[in-house]
């Protein structure tokens, strides 16, 4: 499975970097067979989110480290390195960019944006397997 990052690098700019998440055969609701599962990710709080059409976001950062699940609508984000990329239905991003020059974002055509945000611990708090 993929998604795209977006983070900030230490002179304050950001990028996107595409990132793949590791999945193997785990039992998960038996006695339905195994599904192909990544390691749980402890989360914060969850939130339904809707774009309406014409929305800009400019410049910002996003308030806490927080995975993006795009269910619907398109929308186009621009990272301070010029890089421009459009997230449609399907599309899962990790804001990771706390800091620094942020992004920005805009809805593009006619349609709402329903996304969902899954916020996250801040790396303080994560604790790593093995450690």
């Amino acid at each position: 499975m993929k998604y795209i990052r977006i983070y900030c690098d230490d002179n304050g700019e950001s990028h996107f970097e595409d990132m793949e998440i590791k999945v193997a055969p785990a039992d998960f609701a038996p006695p339905a067979p195994p599904l192909n599962l990544a390691a749980p990710l402890e989360a914060e709080r969850v939130i339904f989110c809707e774009f309406p059409p014409g929305w800009t976001g400019h410049w910002h950062h996003t308030p806490c480290r927080q995975f993006y699940f795009q269910m619907s609508g398109e929308i186009e984000v621009e990272v301070s390195d010029g890089e421009v990329r459009k997230f449609t239905a399907g599309a899962v991003g990790l804001l990771d960019d706390t800091s620094g020059k942020g992004h920005l974002s805009r809805v593009v055509g006619n349609l709402c944006v329903n996304a969902v945000f899954v916020q996250l611990p801040s790396r303080e708090e994560v604790k790593v397997a093995g450690s």
